[in-house]
């Protein structure tokens, strides 16, 4: 069973980029037909895809946020990582590192980490 483990900065000031990794256990970020997911949850609101990178390596982002995320990985260590650059206080949130596969959808999620954009 895949587990999933966010870490990075919980606070993160205005304008600055966010930086997050996950950790992937039990399972390869290159095993075919899965997807490595960022997921996030402002206070209060509901859940907000952010983007994911394919097990080929390829990203793919929300087209509201496209332009400030970067995902990218790194298979020796078996982590992904998310970027989300220029920040501003509605970027707080808690954010969820998922993956998912074609055969079984969503597989895993890890605990969530809550970063908050703030001077």
């Amino acid at each position: 069973q895949v587990q999933l483990q966010e870490s990075g900065p919980g606070l993160v000031k205005p304008s600055q980029t966010l930086s997050l990794t996950c950790t992937v256990s039990g399972g390869s970020i290159t095993t075919n037909y899965y997807y490595w997911n960022w997921i996030r949850q402002p206070p209060g609101k509901g859940l907000e895809w952010i983007g994911y990178i394919a097990y080929t390596g390829s990203a793919y982002y929300t087209p509201s946020l496209k332009s400030r995320t970067f995902i990218s990985r790194d298979t020796s260590k078996n982590q992904f990582t998310l970027q989300l650059s220029s920040v501003t206080p509605e970027d707080t949130a808690v954010y969820y590192c998922a993956s998912t596969s074609l055969a079984y959808g969503m597989e895993g999620w890890g605990k969530g980490t809550l970063v908050t954009v703030s001077s």
